[in-house]
């Protein structure tokens, strides 16, 4: 018997996990979305041109590595995009068409035909409607984890009739895949990959059903048709699984799945209720706190292969993001620590999983550890994430965990990358590249780095000839996180020990990079008193970081606020607007506005007291790129004079930068050790 949907079992708890935003809304089946501004915070409507076809949003969630859209507008054809593999030949679309319904009347014969009526994205589920003859149905997608995507169908009739419902779907045609049916299942395997991706058909106990499959056609016949009462829902699935293995499939209740779903994003949600920046309405706020959440999630990906705990990619719309980065996963952490803390856990302990002997942390990490980057590393925000999680959460046991692994790859920066061991240190190499030292910075081809030089400090170990004023201000840093994750420990020698360090570093930082006639900070020459007199947002990391003077602040705070350096359109470049080396287009890390840089300017002028100066700037960040508070997705850099969104979309640390952005409340100076 054909499983109903049990209203009065699951009522209660659909109710209660359809709250969203504080505002109890009625279950799915009753035809009430969540609230409106909720919807469709991206376009998720696309259709793969080609099996390398990334040119639209695409619906992940649960940590999985497959995923969906909706068709594109007007598409009558049910069913939703997809599947897109993330980890097949670094992405590639698997299927067009996943539980696509052909409805027939059981007595006659005669095709049903369905009229789409509406489709759209929520929090956490893709939604389609159709209409027949005295027939409503429903499509909803979601994720039951990370291995299982379920299409759930309903479907309301206002006279009695039987149904029959058969399963249709479209594979991608892609070199050596293979398609087969048996058991009432049908599989695609993969020429040179362990994946595979299965189909089926649930019932509730009643799933016997034919599958057939006929070029890149399959189908999935049930054996009885749907008995369907009036006044009642009938309740069916598909589902949908990647798995690398011969394991079985997993033993679910959908329904019981789908309350948890609501629930688990119930709790997601809550916290953008705090989202909040003065002069923009909160509704505005929350929506965009809202897409940076889909945005990271829509980033998750599950532990697999040899990455050992879940992550965040950068972005799954370029081929190039199919791992995790060092100082990506640190600003990933600090915005997941906010609403889904465990996550922030798994991304930290996924970068932490390859530490070094000698305590470096890998730039990135693969599914295959033989792709793992270990020509450099990425500057260290690692403690300051592990504290961000650590203050949303109270978790002492995680900040044990971390404690010592923290202290290894700290010290490990002094050991091989401060060549005159004078205490400040300098971005470098394990190779003696020069490119990859600049890859170690994260600002790949900045401007200060043009002139620069390779020095060797042992076997393993080179620098560059500057010392950085953002890697030594992060460093600065790093010593007063550390020192409150000691205190949190209760290890008082050692919390006494990173204080006093960080006061002798706090003076060299002032004395040696900061230029009284220029009013700002820059690298500094090793070996002579001479500064890389460029420009560039590196300059204001210390007064994130809480190192600069007052004084040294306000004559900061006054070029980050002149329009013919930073304060543009969009401001905050990475570069002074009036460099000649401005190209804020093409030029990567030479002019475009990076998030997480522009972020660090916000709390910079918060920390030192320019509230309002840092909120207007805020503003600007939230409200100049086109479409950002409607669907266009967030982006990797951004043009400074039209705010427009340049590199790849959907970027993470993007994401992230304006969820702190959206929940910071840093409003002055840190108490800081004397120095």
């Amino acid at each position: 018997m054909v499983r109903p949907f049990l209203k009065h079992r699951f009522a209660a708890a659909l109710a209660a996990a359809l709250v969203f935003g504080g505002a109890a809304r009625a279950a799915v089946t009753d035809g009430v979305p969540p609230d409106a501004h909720y919807l469709d915070v991206l376009d998720m409507h696309g259709t793969p041109a080609d099996a390398r076809d990334r040119s639209f949003n695409i619906f992940f969630d649960a940590g999985a590595w497959h995923g969906y859209s909706l068709p594109l507008a007007g598409d009558a054809t049910s069913g939703f995009s997809g599947p897109f593999v993330h980890s097949l030949q670094d992405g590639r679309w698997a299927g067009r068409r996943f539980a696509q319904m052909q409805l027939r009347d059981a007595a006659s014969g005669q095709d049903i035909a369905l009229r789409s009526q509406e489709a759209h994205a929520g929090p956490g589920y893709l939604m389609r409607n159709y209409a027949a003859d005295g027939l409503q149905v429903r499509q909803t997608l979601f994720y039951a984890d990370a291995r299982l995507a379920v299409v759930r169908i309903e479907l309301s009739s206002s006279v009695a009739r039987d149904t029959r419902l058969s399963i249709l779907g479209t594979a991608e045609k892609l070199a050596g895949s293979q398609l087969g049916a048996s058991a009432g299942e049908v599989t695609q395997r993969f020429t040179g990959s362990p994946s595979r991706v299965v189909t089926r058909w649930r019932a509730g106990g009643n799933d016997e059903a034919h599958a057939s499959v006929n070029g890149s056609q399959y189908r999935i016949e049930p054996a009885q048709a749907l008995h369907l009462q009036p006044g009642e829902t009938t309740t069916v699935y598909v589902e949908q699984m990647l798995v690398d293995d011969a394991a079985a499939w997993p033993s679910i209740d959908e329904a019981a799945a789908w309350t948890q779903n609501r629930v688990r994003w119930e709790s997601y949600l809550k916290s953008a209720k705090v989202s909040h920046l003065a002069g923009v309405t909160d509704e505005v706020a929350e929506r965009l706190s809202v897409k940076a959440m889909l945005t990271l999630l829509g980033n998750w990906r599950a532990a697999r292969g040899d990455l050992h705990h879940d992550g965040v990619v950068p972005s799954y719309s370029n081929p190039d993001f199919n791992g995790f980065w060092a100082w990506d996963s640190w600003k990933h952490a600090a915005a997941l620590a906010h609403f889904a803390p465990a996550l922030a856990r798994d991304q930290v302990r996924a970068m932490f999983d390859f530490q070094g002997a000698d305590g470096m942390v890998p730039d990135c990490v693969y599914l295959d550890k033989a792709g793992n980057n270990w020509r450099d590393t990425k500057p260290p925000l690692a403690t300051w994430a592990v504290l961000e999680i650590y203050r949303s959460t109270g978790d002492k046991d995680f900040v044990a965990e971390m404690y010592d692994k923290l202290v290894r790859y700290h010290r490990w920066w002094f050991s091989a990358r401060d060549h005159d061991h004078n205490g400040l240190a300098e971005y470098g190499s394990t190779d003696g590249t020069r490119i990859a030292a600049a890859w170690e910075s994260g600002m790949d081809n900045a401007v200060r780095f043009d002139r620069a030089r390779m020095l060797k400090n042992a076997d393993g170990a080179w620098s560059l000839d500057q010392e950085s004023v953002d890697l030594n201000a992060y460093l600065y840093r790093e010593k007063l996180d550390l020192a409150e994750l000691a205190g949190v420990l209760g290890k008082s020698a050692d919390q006494a020990r990173w204080r006093e360090e960080a006061g002798r570093m706090k003076t060299l930082i002032r004395q040696r990079m900061y230029d009284g006639t220029a009013g700002y900070f820059f690298d500094a020459r090793l070996g002579r008193d001479e500064r890389v007199t460029v420009f560039g947002s590196e300059g204001w990391i210390p007064l994130w970081a809480g190192v600069a003077s007052a004084e040294q602040a306000g004559r900061v705070a006054r070029v980050m606020l002149d329009p013919n350096k930073f304060a543009t359109l969009m401001p905050f470049p990475t570069l002074a607007k009036d460099d000649p080396h401005f190209a804020p287009i093409k030029g990567y890390w030479r002019g475009p506005v990076w998030l997480d840089q522009a972020y660090f300017g916000v709390v910079a002028l918060r920390r030192y007291g320019y509230q309002q100066e840092a909120d207007a700037m805020a503003r600007r960040l939230v409200l100049q790129p086109p479409g950002l508070t409607g669907q266009a997705p967030t982006y990797e850099n951004y043009d400074p004079l039209t705010g427009r969104g340049y590199q790849s979309r959907n970027f993470s640390w993007a994401a992230a930068s304006y969820l702190l952005l959206l929940q910071d409340t840093t409003t002055k100076q840190d108490e800081d050790p004397p120095g």
